[in-house]
């Protein structure tokens, strides 16, 4: 699930129409950032640092105060993942200007902002967007995207048995990653996936049997399993 997710009343909206939403005017103390102007300078930074885009999604709250959105990007060499990245502001105070990344992030309307790596910025008087988001790209570039493929890498390199799988799987359920009721089907999915790309019996495979099961969850609780299967991977 690298989709965003609007199901609380946001709407969707293309890049060029974040640009019709009035940004409002800043005080002694603080300094709010324009929707179009936070998610272009994404877009165009992920561009000039060489990321192909394959999609993106971008939308704003019924009255247009916060904005969410989510860039995809295929890494050369491996189709079967993606880097995710997400991007969300707001012109009422109500949330930082903040960027999340990972192999695997939720991004929704009803706040839930979560991936292996975040990154957040106060709309303080002295806020330079430009820069937090080039410094961002700097942290997933050298250590967020760098670790989390290594991560992966490790993953695939592991085999694993239907037995261990069954172990990993009722550990995840006791840590709370997906509930009791989902431990066959996550089974059933690491022994016969619908996709052909985790056909091989490891930890990565296992991961992504959890995460297809996910698709299903409310995003909280798809946040909640992302974040604790993060650690049980060591993807966190």
């Amino acid at each position: 699930m690298n989709e965003l997710m609007l199901h609380c009343g946001a709407r969707p909206l293309t890049l060029n129409e974040l640009s019709y939403i009035t940004t409002p005017e800043a005080t002694s103390s603080w300094r709010p950032v324009s929707h179009y102007a936070a998610a272009n300078k994404v877009v165009a930074e992920a561009r000039r640092r060489g990321y192909r885009i394959a999609d993106e999604q971008w939308g704003v709250n019924a009255v247009g105060t916060k904005m969410f959105g989510v860039i995809r990007c295929f890494p050369d060499g491996h189709p079967e993942y993606s880097r995710a990245i997400g991007v969300r502001n707001s012109h009422d105070k109500s949330l930082a200007l903040g960027i999340v990344a990972g192999a695997r992030i939720i991004v929704c309307d009803n706040l839930c902002f979560g991936g292996e790596v975040k990154l957040a910025r106060k709309h303080t008087a002295n806020i330079d967007a430009e820069w937090f988001i080039s410094y961002s790209f700097d942290v997933l570039q050298t250590s967020g995207f760098a670790q989390l493929e290594q991560g992966i890498d490790r993953l695939k390199n592991t085999p694993l048995s239907v037995d261990q799988a069954r172990i990993m799987i009722v550990a995840s359920a006791e840590a709370g990653a997906i509930p009791g009721c989902d431990i066959l089907p996550v089974l059933r999915e690491f022994i016969a996936p619908r996709h052909a790309a985790f056909a091989a019996p490891n930890r990565w495979s296992l991961y992504n049997a959890f995460t297809e099961l996910a698709k299903k969850y409310s995003p909280a609780r798809a946040d909640r399993c992302y974040r604790k299967l993060g650690e049980q991977f060591g993807l966190a």
